[in-house]
């Protein structure tokens, strides 16, 4: 586990304009199961990023995950958390999705990114559609549903 300030890709994320964006909704009882699905879609997972964005309320997940590592001065607002490995990565998914944090989740290699807020609503995001014929995105778990809201 890394740990370094990273304000850039969040810029950048902000400023591209996607193709492809759908929205779901990640409750308590699905975080597993939704972490475990973006990280199996990814062909060769080398690692993943959470770059937090705001800390809205204390992140116990992240900090039991994060144990002996110094935080950054200014605290986990800004800061990229980096995993090495599919195992790693789920991990941190799953810590990121269960703390009220609203952050980006970046994969290596990049086919899509995960907006996540605390409001347990994660989007994703990219360049090219990632669905089947039948409109589900091919890496979703049959249980989540489109949040037909947005």
């Amino acid at each position: 586990m890394e740990l370094s300030e990273n304000t850039n890709l969040l810029r950048k994320f902000r400023k591209t304009a996607w193709r492809f964006q759908q929205t779901f909704g990640t409750s308590s009882t699905d975080r597993q199961v939704f972490a475990a699905s973006v990280v199996s879609a990814i062909h060769s997972l080398q690692a993943a990023s959470v770059i937090v964005d705001q800390v809205v309320f204390e992140p116990k997940h992240f900090f039991a995950m994060l144990g002996r590592h110094p935080l950054p001065p200014h605290g986990l607002n800004k800061t990229s958390i980096t995993a090495l490995g599919p195992q790693e990565a789920g991990a941190l998914l799953v810590a990121a999705l269960g703390d009220d944090v609203d952050f980006l989740f970046v994969p290596v290699p990049r086919p899509f990114l995960v907006f996540a807020d605390h409001h347990d609503y994660a989007t994703i995001y990219a360049q090219y559609s990632v669905e089947s014929e039948s409109g589900r995105p091919v890496f979703v778990d049959a249980r989540f549903q489109r949040d037909s809201r947005l």
